[in-house]
Parts: C-alpha cells; structure tokens; sequence
C-alpha cells in the first residue's frame, strides 16, 4: 500500500497557493487604474507567474505609427507587478530594464509573460517576455523586486 499523506498535502498546499495568487490579483488589479486604462487584461495567475494581454489602440501609437515603448514597458511591468504580489505580499519594483526587439503594431495583441527566476527574503528577480499575436517576441524585459512588509489581501479566505 502507498502512502499518499504527502500528496495529497503538497496538492492542498498548491491549491491554496494558486486560490491565494488568485484573490491577491483580483485585489490588485481592483486597485489598478493604470492596467485597466489600457485595457490590459489578466489570462492566468499562478503563484510567481502572471500573463497579461492589451490591445494596442490608435492612442496608443507614437509618431511612427507604432505602440510607444513606453505602453509596452507598462504592460511587462504590470504582468511583474502581478506575477511578483502573487504571495499576497506587498512587493514594488526596484528596478526593471527593457530590451525593445521588434515594434508593435496598430491592432497587435500583446502578451506579457512574467516567470519568476529566483526570489529570497526581500528580493525576487522576474523576468517577462512580450510577444505579439503571432509569437513574435515584442521585447524582454527583466526586473527586480522589493518585498515590504503588509499584505495585499488582508483577509484571503474571505
């Protein structure tokens, strides 16, 4: 006979950490006026992982007729911000750097992917490939974060 005490704990454990990383970004995202501005919407959340889409619109486009690098830098930025609160603890950027290595386009469907690489006490380190709606890698980007203490849920099981 196996025992399966431990799995069934491990899957209970990664079930309240992916219900957590849930509700935190609900929480979040709730508080975010800027992603929702730009109509950037959340496809997954999972504990240290965050994917966000945005559609770039006519005002969004710079005097060459393609998504200002700025718009493109907020949205990776925002899928690190969600990808990196995931724990429900409150965490900001210290820094963040971009790697811009084609132009979007008027219409294109951006998808930033953030995966965290390491993350310790009070740092984490997050990065984030945007690509547009053919797979086409947009820019890479990679930032670091800074845990505070405080929560963004105060009340999870609520």
């Amino acid at each position: 006979m196996t025992d399966t005490t431990g799995d069934v704990a491990a899957d209970a454990t990664a079930r309240a950490a992916q219900t957590l990383a849930e509700q935190t970004a609900r929480a979040m995202y709730a508080q975010d006026q800027a992603s929702r501005m730009l109509g950037m919407s959340i496809v997954e959340v999972r504990p240290g992982y965050a994917r966000l889409k945005m559609r770039v619109r006519e005002d969004m486009v710079n005097g060459h007729s393609i998504c200002h690098g700025g718009l493109i830098f907020t949205l990776a930025d925002s899928a690190f911000a969600f990808a990196c609160n995931s724990y429900n603890l409150v965490t900001v950027a210290s820094s963040g750097s971009i790697e811009f290595l084609r132009p979007g386009a008027l219409g294109d469907e951006l998808t930033a992917e953030a995966q965290e690489v390491t993350r310790g006490r009070r740092t984490g380190i997050y990065d984030i490939v945007v690509t547009n709606q053919a797979g086409a890698r947009v820019a890479l980007f990679r930032g670091r974060s800074h845990q505070f203490e405080g929560r963004q849920v105060h009340n999870p099981a609520a």
